[in-house]
């Protein structure tokens, strides 16, 4: 059986009814050896989550939705190998960590790829759906943020367009807990 390549799967919006599945590959991605300095919250946490913060949550983020989006990569057996979620900033407002948006942005969030379908150019077909989601959105430009130590990812964000802005979000005095802010500009 050959390696497959990006071409072999299906780049999706999810749908709202499909919000056990995102419940499932969010708390797959959570037991993920790098979750720590990936992802804002626990396994224990997410799993402690009612359905109804699970529907909601493919409600906000599914197909219809004009300030998130969630993007799955599915697999020729129909299983989900990777996601990546873009949501909409608007200027004038704060982000989640109480910094000032200056202009309409997106920014992805949650993005994983399961270890058997890394090095796939999945990433990459991930996130050319969720930029080209947020351009049609009207955004300037699309950020994200990626822990100072999580040197894979970083990777991975510079293969497919993004670099730094030289912002840094100091999660506490330690500076291992710094998220690096990578953008990618809107061309003109």
């Amino acid at each position: 059986m050959s390696t497959p390549t990006s071409d072999d799967y299906v780049i999706r919006a999810i749908r709202p009814d499909e919000w056990t599945s995102v419940k499932q590959l969010r708390l797959d991605a959570l037991r993920d050896p790098v979750a720590p300095i990936a992802f804002l919250e626990t396994y224990e946490e997410a799993v402690a989550e009612p359905d109804a913060f699970w529907q909601e949550r493919a409600t906000r983020s599914g197909e219809g939705s004009h300030t998130a989006r969630q993007f799955i990569a599915e697999a020729p057996d129909g299983t989900w190998a990777g996601t990546v979620t873009v949501l909409v900033e608007e200027a004038g407002t704060e982000d989640w960590a109480g910094y000032p948006i200056e202009r309409r942005q997106g920014h992805v969030v949650g993005v994983f790829v399961r270890p058997e379908h890394r090095g796939t150019g999945l990433i990459k077909a991930l996130f050319d759906a969720g930029v080209e989601w947020a351009w049609q959105q009207g955004v300037e430009r699309v950020r994200l943020l990626v822990h100072a130590d999580n040197a894979r990812a970083q990777g991975a964000y510079r293969k497919v367009g993004f670099g730094p802005s030289g912002f840094v979000v100091a999660f506490s005095k330690d500076a291992a807990e710094n998220e690096l802010e990578f953008v990618l500009e809107r061309r003109s």
